[in-house]
């Protein structure tokens, strides 16, 4: 049977997590979707958790530890589109997988995402009330794209040809693309489980605030908001609510801090501070 798409999933040392987000993805469309694991520099099992699932899956193995490095190599291998892009740590169901497929195949859109499904078990309240007012900003609200996931169709993916070396994958997807031309599936959901702790919630902040900083800078931000009137449409929308006014307190003040540090990454620029670049959130991977 034909694929109906192709799922590459770039994967660097996951095989704590790689078992649950190929149990997610494989069980019921083994036969629909045709699976490439791009193990990158890994130095634990992740290429054998990946091969132990046999039938529907596909590894290659890189030995340069970098995801854009994988995404390459598993465009490379892969056959099917719509293409799928999966972060190793997300929870995508196969029936949303070939839901994505088959939303793409319309052809009204080029990229497509399922819902975001946030799992806030065992995070602080400050991660909590963080993401109370993420889930209203400009970003989530304008065809969100990304996040762990996203899907394009043949067309979409000639909207650019290698994935350029960037910190922020799915942000650059995003930019290629206007909103009317993204879907998101109003009734498939995908899971993912967020930094835990305040501290763990900074460092990827701002390894996602320095890839927008790297985007905007060598001019590969494409279609985004501009961030003051990011900032101001989420003003309006938390003002009328006073139960949102100290949840914007913490999200601004990790805004502030995630820029901080995002600006002081940028501006190393020795290999081994460039490797900071992808700090990893361990907290989530539990």
């Amino acid at each position: 049977m034909t694929a109906l798409a192709s799922v590459v999933i770039p994967a660097h040392d996951e095989a704590r997590v790689l078992t649950r987000t190929l149990a997610a993805l494989l069980p019921d469309d083994k036969d629909r979707l045709e699976v490439v694991v791009v193990a990158n520099g890994c130095r634990d099992d992740t290429a054998a958790v990946a091969r132990g699932y046999g039938h529907g899956v596909r590894v290659v193995e890189i030995a340069q530890a970098s995801k854009i490095a994988a995404l390459n190599a598993g465009d490379r291998a892969a056959i099917a589109f719509p293409r799928v892009y999966l972060d190793a740590d997300i929870e995508l169901p196969g029936a949303a997988a070939v839901a994505l497929a088959q939303r793409l195949e319309l052809g009204d859109a080029l990229v497509a995402s399922p819902t975001l499904r946030l799992d806030l078990d065992g995070s602080t309240p400050w991660v909590r009330a963080y993401y109370r007012i993420w889930q209203l900003s400009t970003f989530r609200q304008n065809g969100h794209i990304g996040s762990g996931v996203y899907a394009v169709s043949r067309d979409g993916r000639e909207r650019w040809g290698h994935f350029p070396d960037v910190i922020g994958d799915d942000r650059f997807v995003q930019g290629r693309f206007a909103p009317h031309e993204r879907a998101t599936l109003p009734d498939h959901a995908f899971v993912v489980r967020p930094p835990r702790t305040l501290g763990a919630l900074v460092r990827r902040g701002a390894r996602i605030a320095a890839g927008n900083r790297q985007l905007r800078a060598i001019g590969l931000a494409g279609q985004v908001p501009s961030n003051a009137n990011s900032a101001r449409k989420l003003l309006g929308r938390v003002a009328p609510h006073p139960s949102l006014w100290l949840p914007f307190a913490v999200y601004a003040g990790v805004q502030w801090r995630t820029g901080r540090l995002a600006a002081r990454k940028l501006a190393a620029s020795s290999a081994t501070a460039r490797a900071m670049l992808w700090d990893r959130d361990e907290t989530s991977r539990a």
